[in-house]
């Protein structure tokens, strides 16, 4: 049964959010987790952390993978199973309580700064309801389970990500490798968890992406001269500080990876060059590349806005220049010409404003800032490299 706080009306309180719904959500409901302001996160952070890591820990140590024995890589020594569940779990969790107060904010805005016309407010509404139907969808987790177990696990995971020698987790055979019984747990268990959790992200990012869409379709009241450079759509900008999180998780799993291939393997951080700078552009083009959909219509504003302002700004400089300084036969008030000087000044101050408007409702800042966020938990990754003495006073160098 559906919240009722979930069938308001958009136009009454607009209080979407990408997290407060859907049968995960509905079923942690139902363990009094999470409640309708999403402040006993930390509470599903530990029974989920438990639910996935300590079994772990009890299974190696009683079959004697916990710190040494026949395994290369004993179960306290995985950074990445510890960074994995310890880390990015909790991050994934948290970051729902950090969009959900910050997307709802961000979608009030459309309609408190009347940026959605009264006539187009019923297609507003509908893509708000839209949004809500695939958050809220069964078949779509349905689905993301079965691609966990039948892509992220058994072709992902197995081919790609799992350390070619002996683990606390499996034994290499001849025939390819058997799982402990705390393999077992951690396939079948801990690492879908993770992965599920994951690609619910990618589907409500998904979600946001195709609302942002919808809303970018529609003709927007847009203000030239807002001073936030883009019409008034600065605001914006603030729904890439609600997903930084899940960036943060997304350096912490490539970090847990790269370290066991380091420790482990004998890999060099170098190596892995081009995975992070794919991972910098794949959260680039996950979090900020969906904005870009109202460039047509900033550009189209920024254009009307010179012609109609700069119209505007040569009416009124002309009538200045006439009045003032050509027509000798009035008399003229200094006040009088000095309220005028100063709407002159004005409206060039709207004008520039209009003529340095941007493209898109993000700047490059935001843009170095996701990337310098994604990477830093890869960042201590370079005391593989080198000693931290000599690391800090490179830094000290370049800074300094």
């Amino acid at each position: 049964m559906s919240d009722p706080a979930e069938e308001k009306s958009s136009r009454n309180s607009p209080d979407f959010s990408l997290v407060a719904g859907g049968p995960f959500y509905r079923l942690l409901r139902l363990t009094n987790l999470p409640d309708d302001a999403m402040i006993l996160v930390r509470h599903r952070v530990i029974v989920l952390t438990l639910v996935v890591w300590l079994p772990l820990l009890v299974l190696t140590a009683l079959e004697g993978h916990l710190v040494s024995g026949t395994a290369s890589v004993p179960f306290l020594m995985d950074l990445e199973a510890h960074i994995r569940f310890l880390l990015v779990l909790p991050l994934l969790i948290f970051a729902e309580l950090v969009v959900h107060r910050r997307m709802t904010s961000v979608v009030q805005q459309f309609m408190e700064r009347k940026l959605i016309p009264e006539i187009e407010i019923p297609r507003f509404e509908a893509a708000f309801a839209s949004a809500s139907r695939l958050r809220n969808s069964a078949v779509a987790e349905a689905l993301l389970i079965a691609f966990v177990y039948g892509v992220g696990i058994l072709i992902v995971w197995r081919h790609y990500l799992a350390i070619d020698t002996a683990t606390w987790y499996a034994s290499p055979t001849a025939d390819g490798s058997t799982l402990s019984f705390a393999g077992m747990w951690y396939v079948f268990v801990s690492l879908p968890m993770v992965q599920f959790l994951l690609c619910r992200w990618y589907f409500r990012v998904f979600i946001w992406a195709r609302f942002i869409w919808q809303v970018s379709r529609i003709k927007l009241s847009l203000i030239p001269t807002h001073p936030d450079r883009v019409g008034g759509l600065g605001f914006l900008a603030t729904a890439v500080d609600g997903l930084v999180v899940l960036a943060i998780a997304h350096g912490a799993l490539v970090a847990g990876t790269i370290a066991n291939q380091i420790f482990f393997i004998g890999s060099t951080l170098p190596e892995f060059k081009e995975e992070i700078i794919t991972l910098v552009i794949f959260m680039q083009c996950l979090i900020i590349a969906p904005l870009l959909m109202f460039t047509s219509q900033l550009t189209a504003a920024r254009w009307k806005g010179i012609i109609e302002y700069g119209a505007l700004y040569a009416r009124n400089v002309r009538e200045l220049d006439t009045r003032w300084l050509r027509d000798s036969s009035s008399e003229k008030d200094p006040m009088v010409a000095i309220n005028e000087i100063q709407t002159i000044a004005d409206l060039d101050g709207g004008y520039q404003i209009v003529t340095s408007m941007r493209f898109a409702p993000f700047t490059w800042k935001t843009m170095l800032y996701l990337a310098i966020v994604t990477v830093s938990p890869i960042a201590p990754l370079l005391l593989t490299m080198m000693p931290l003495e000599e690391l800090l006073n490179m830094l000290f160098s370049v800074l300094f």
